[in-house]
């Protein structure tokens, strides 16, 4: 069985306290992109897992595909499979594109062994393999928060619109940029201002870790001013970074930002 497991962004991102359990409580819109991995699961009579295309850093045992079966295998005695996953969306920008490994695995799994768990437990066990990969089960636009596993499902429709990412290859740790972030509560809550017009969203709609991470990095300042210059109604930073955006009513050119090494697609929504 092969699947293409996508990205998302994020839509403003609010970080509204520090947990007891030593998460932030959130609150953002995120939003599916059509950029695909690719994965494969075949029965085999070992289990064994390779991988192609981007060099995927860290340990083999970390990777979340390998962790969803092995969460689901004591539970329903799984068989041994092959996965192989090609991995074309950039790691560590901000794009999950790790957690939707994960969560297609979840899916895929449970379609080749007839599991039949449904959406909200396919959910829950997405929940213990990180705070994205619930979203990716649905993988469609909805609001997450709590710390990322309380998803309802959103009206916002983007489709006719262009999306831009640029990636210039800046590596933000995570665990740094929420330790930049004051939590507080805003005055408005996305749900409701990403309904408004789009020409609202570039005073209204912003990610709490956009201000001191451009602070930062001010070369990520530069990339957004620059989608703005080129005719974007909005552009932001997707999670923590350094991933940015724009969003376009005409598709822009792909040539208006080169980085050796770093990314830039345009993609239709």
């Amino acid at each position: 069985m092969i699947s293409f497991p996508n990205c998302k962004i994020n839509i403003g991102l609010n970080i509204l306290g520090k947990r007891k359990d030593g998460y932030h409580e959130i609150n953002t819109l995120m939003y599916p992109v059509p950029i695909h991995d690719v994965l494969e699961i075949i029965p085999h009579k070992n289990f064994s897992f390779s991988s192609s295309g981007l060099p995927i850093p860290g340990k083999y045992e970390d990777n979340l595909v390998i962790k969803a079966y092995e969460l689901l295998k004591p539970e329903f005695n799984l068989a041994p499979v092959h996965i192989h996953l090609y991995k074309n969306i950039p790691m560590g920008g901000g794009l999950g594109g790790g957690s939707s490994n994960g969560a297609f695995a979840l899916k895929m799994l449970n379609e080749i062994f007839k599991l039949n768990l449904n959406e909200r437990q396919l959910q829950d066990r997405a929940l213990k393999l990180g705070s994205d990969c619930p979203f990716f089960i649905s993988n469609c636009p909805q609001l997450a928060k709590g710390r990322g596993e309380v998803l309802e499902k959103h009206p916002l429709n983007l489709k006719g619109s262009f999306l831009m990412l640029v990636n210039n290859g800046i590596h933000i740790n995570t665990k740094e940029a929420y330790a930049r972030v004051e939590p507080k509560t805003p005055n408005y809550f996305i749900e409701n201002l990403v309904m408004e017009p789009f020409e609202s969203w570039k005073s209204d709609v912003y990610n709490d870790f956009e201000v001191p991470t451009l602070d930062k990095y001010p070369d990520l300042q530069t990339i957004k001013d620059k989608l703005y210059a080129n005719g974007a109604f909005y552009a932001a930073m997707t999670g923590s970074g350094s991933t940015m955006y724009g969003l376009f009513a005409e598709k822009p050119s792909s040539q208006l930002f080169n980085f050796p090494n770093g990314f830039v697609q345009v993609v239709a929504l």
